[in-house]
C-alpha cells in the first residue's frame, strides 16, 4: 500500500541525470517522512521536532554525503541507484534489498529478479523459517549484562526440532570493545560513549555456551509469529546493517534497542522504538514485544548452573552431604556410606554427584587428572543400577523476567530525621532494589542507577537532596557445601553525611565482600567486610576512609520482603570516631505495581543517637 497523500499535494520529481541518459522516478513528496522510511535509515527526530539525524555512524550505510541528516536526500540517491541498469554486489539493490523491495513497492517500480551473489547465499545459508527472541537473564559480575541481554535466532524449517535449532544462527548486536580492556573502562565508555556497535551473525551453540555454560544464564525464548513476508524483511534489512557501526550506548542504544529496531522494520506499524525514553533495559523490551501480541511461543532453557543445582537439591540433606563428600575426595564412590542406600537413592545421589564433577571440571577448572577418574567410576558404578528414575527436569520458573515488576519506580513517603518531618521523593529509572518484589529478578541481587532522593522538610520547607545513587550493585549469593561464591556490593554516588556540626552532601564510594548463607527457602544471613571513602572540602582534612562490617539479614517473598542488620564504621583518617548502625526495612508487595515500604534506621554518630524513620508507597512503571 502507498503512503496516502494529502488532498492537493504535489509530486516531487526527482531526476537522476547519468553521462549517457536520464532517469526520472516520482514520488510522493513526503516519502521520505514515512515511519517505515525513516525505520529503514534509522532516522529520530531531533528536540522539539528539529530535523532528523540517523543513528547510523558508518558512512557505508548511507547512498548520500547528506544521508546521515536528510532522510529526503537519502531516497532520492537510493531511488536512483536502484533504477540503475546491471546487477552484482556492489549495486545499491543487493547493497541494500530492504530499502530496494520497499520503494518498488511504494513506487509500483517494476520487480525485476536482480543477481546477488553474497546477499543470497547468505540468505540461503541461513535457511530462516521463524525468528525467536532470545533474553538471557541478568549477570551481575559483568557490567554488559548487569540487566540481561536480548539476541534473535533464526530459526530454520524443523524436522529435527533440538538439533537444528542449536545449529541455528543468531543476530546480536553488542560492544566492538578492545578485549584488554577493563570492565571499569568498558562500563564507563559504554555509558558515555566510546565504544562502535556492530551488528553479527553467530551459530545459537554458541551463544549458549557463551551465557547459558560459562556464565550461568538462564535463558528463555520468544518465538514471534512473524510471517515468511516479514522474516524476509528483517533478514535483508539485518544484511544493510550487519558489519555497519552504530554507536553503543550502555543504556540506550545497546543489543536489545538494535533488536527492537530490527522487528519494527520486519513488521510496520508495531513502533516498539516508541517505548524506548531514556533507557532500553532488555527485561522491559522483551515486555513490549509481548504486549504487542509478537509472540508466538515461549520456551525455558536453564543454564548448567541452574540444571546442577537442581540435581543437587532434589537431594535429601544427608544424602547431598555424602555427594559434597565424594566430590572432594573424602568418601569413596562405593564407600560403605553409597552402598548403605537404596537402590533408587543410590542412583539419584551418583547421577548429581556425576553431573556436579563434570560441570566443576568444566567452569571451574578443576583437575582434569581428578576429575575425570572420578567421572568415569561415578558412570560406571551408575550403569550397574537398572530401572531408577531419572533426576525430574528443571522446573521452569513460575514467574519470568518479563513478568516481573517494570523498572522504573517512583516513591512517595513521609518520615522524621531525629525530630524534624520532612516527605521525601524517590526517582530510580533502574532497575531493582533488594526489597522490592523478588519475582522475575535473581535472589539477592540488587541494581540500582540515577536514583534520586529529595527531601522536603516541613519546619523550615527547606529542599535537600537526600541521596543521588550514580551506581549501587549487591549480590548475595548464598554458600552451600558445593558452591562458595563471593557476596559482593558496590556503590558511589553523593549522599548527606554528618560532619558533626553539619549535615553536607558528599561524594562517596562504598564497597564491601564476603559471604552470604541460605536460613531457608527464602531466607539468608550475610556477613561483608566493607569499606567507605568519602571527598568533600567540609570534611577536616577534604576526604575521610572507613573500614567496616555490615551484618544482616534478608528475607524476599511475594508478600513482602524485608532486610535488617547492623553496620560498624571506623573514621581513620578525618574525624576518627566509629559510627554504629542499627538499620531495617520492610516492603509490603501490592501485586507488580505497588509496594508499601517502611525503614528505620538508629544511628550512634560522633557519640550521639538519632533515629529516622519513612513510610510510604513505591510505585512501578
Amino acid at each position: 500500500m502507498g503512503y496516502p497523500l494529502r488532498t492537493g499535494q504535489a509530486a516531487l520529481w526527482l531526476a537522476c541525470t547519468l553521462a549517457t541518459h536520464s532517469a526520472f522516478a516520482t514520488a510522493p513528496q513526503n516519502l521520505h517522512e514515512h515511519p517505515a522510511w525513516l525505520t529503514l535509515g534509522h532516522y529520530h527526530q531531533g528536540t522539539f521536532g528539529a530535523g532528523y539525524t540517523s543513528q547510523a555512524d558508518d558512512p557505508a550505510f548511507f547512498l548520500s554525503e547528506n544521508g546521515k541528516t536528510s532522510p529526503r536526500a537519502e531516497l532520492a540517491a537510493t531511488l536512483h541507484a536502484i533504477q540503475q541498469p546491471g546487477e552484482g554486489n556492489d549495486h545499491a539493490r543487493c547493497r541494500f534489498p530492504a530499502r530496494d523491495a520497499w520503494l518498488r513497492e511504494q513506487l509500483d517500480l517494476p520487480k525485476d529478479p536482480v543477481n546477488c551473489p553474497a546477499y543470497d547465499e547468505w540468505a540461503s545459508t541461513l535457511n530462516t523459517e521463524k525468528v525467536t527472541l532470545v533474553f538471557a537473564a541478568s549477570y551481575l559480575n559483568s557490567p554488559s549484562s548487569m540487566f540481561g541481554h536480548t539476541f534473535l535466532r533464526l530459526d530454520p524449517p524443523q524436522d529435527d526440532k533440538e538439533a537444528d535449532l542449536l545449529l541455528a544462527n543468531t543476530i546480536s548486536y553488542a560492544a566492538d570493545a578492545a578485549q584488554h580492556d577493563s570492565e571499569l573502562l568498558f562500563a564507563y565508555r559504554g555509558i558515555f560513549g566510546g565504544y562502535p556497535g556492530i551488528t553479527a551473525i553467530k551459530p545459537y551453540y554458541e551463544m549458549i555456551r557463551l551465557y547459558n555454560d560459562i556464565e550461568h544464564r538462564d535463558l528463555w525464548e520468544y518465538t514471534l509469529n512473524l510471517s515468511e513476508p516479514e522474516v524476509d524483511t528483517m533478514l535483508a534489512h539485518t544484511w544493510e546493517i550487519q558489519d555497519k557501526n552504530f554507536d553503543y550506548y550502555f543504556f540506550d542504544e545497546n543489543c536489545a534497542y538494535r533488536l527492537l529496531a530490527l522487528i519494527d522494520v520486519a513488521r510496520p506499524g508495531t513502533d516498539l522504538l516508541a517505548e524506548v525514553s531514556t533507557h532500553a533495559i532488555p527485561s522491559d523490551t522483551v515486555r513490549w514485544v509481548r504486549d504487542k501480541d509478537l509472540v508466538e511461543s515461549i520456551h525455558y532453557r536453564p543454564s548448567a548452573a541452574t540444571v546442577v543445582s537442581h540435581s543437587l537439591d532434589s537431594l535429601p540433606p544427608e544424602h547431598q552431604s555424602i555427594a559434597a563428600a565424594i566430590a572432594n575426595g573424602y568418601v569413596k564412590v562405593k564407600g560403605p556410606e553409597v552402598q548403605a542406600l537404596e537402590q533408587n537413592d543410590k542412583a539419584r545421589l551418583l547421577d548429581a554427584t556425576y553431573d556436579y564433577v563434570r560441570y566443576q571440571s568444566e567452569a571451574d577448572g578443576w583437575p582434569r587428572e581428578f576429575a575425570a577418574p572420578l567421572s568415569h567410576q561415578l558412570l560406571v558404578t551408575r550403569s550397574g543400577i537398572d530401572d531408577a528414575p531419572p533426576i525430574t527436569p528443571v522446573p521452569e520458573p513460575e514467574v519470568r523476567d518479563d513478568q516481573g515488576h517494570d523498572t522504573f519506580r517512583l516513591s512517595l513517603g513521609s518520615g522524621q530525621l531525629a525530630h524534624q518531618e520532612f516527605t521525601q521523593l524517590t526517582l530510580r529509572p533502574a532497575y531493582h532494589d533488594i526489597v522490592d518484589p523478588p519475582a522475575g529478578y535473581r535472589t539477592g541481587a540488587q541494581l540500582q542507577f540515577l536514583r534520586l532522593d529529595a527531601r522536603l522538610y516541613h519546619d523550615n520547607h527547606e529542599l535537600q537532596v537526600e541521596q543521588i545513587t550514580g551506581v549501587e550493585i549487591r549480590s548475595l549469593s548464598p554458600r552451600n557445601p558445593f558452591f562458595s561464591p563471593t557476596s559482593w556490593q558496590v556503590g558511589f554516588g553523593g549522599r548527606r553525611t554528618d560532619t558533626g556540626t553539619d549535615r553536607v552532601l558528599t561524594p562517596y564510594l562504598e564497597g564491601g565482600a564476603g559471604g552470604s548463607w541460605r536460613l531457608g527457602s527464602k531466607t539468608q544471613a550475610f556477613a561483608l567486610a566493607t569499606a567507605d571513602l568519602e571527598i568533600d572540602d567540609d570534611i577536616r582534612r577534604g576526604y575521610d576512609f572507613a573500614p567496616g562490617a555490615d551484618l544482616g539479614l534478608l528475607h524476599q517473598s511475594n508478600p513482602f520482603s524485608l532486610l535488617g542488620g547492623v553496620k560498624t564504621k571506623a573514621w581513620i583518617v578525618s574525624s576518627q570516631h566509629r559510627q554504629d548502625q542499627l538499620y531495617l526495612k520492610g516492603n509490603w508487595h501490592i501485586g507488580r505495581e505497588f509496594s508499601l515500604f517502611t525503614e528505620f534506621t538508629r544511628e550512634d554518630h560522633f557519640d550521639r543517637y538519632q533515629s529516622t524513620w519513612q513510610a510510604g508507597i513505591h510505585a512501578y512503571f
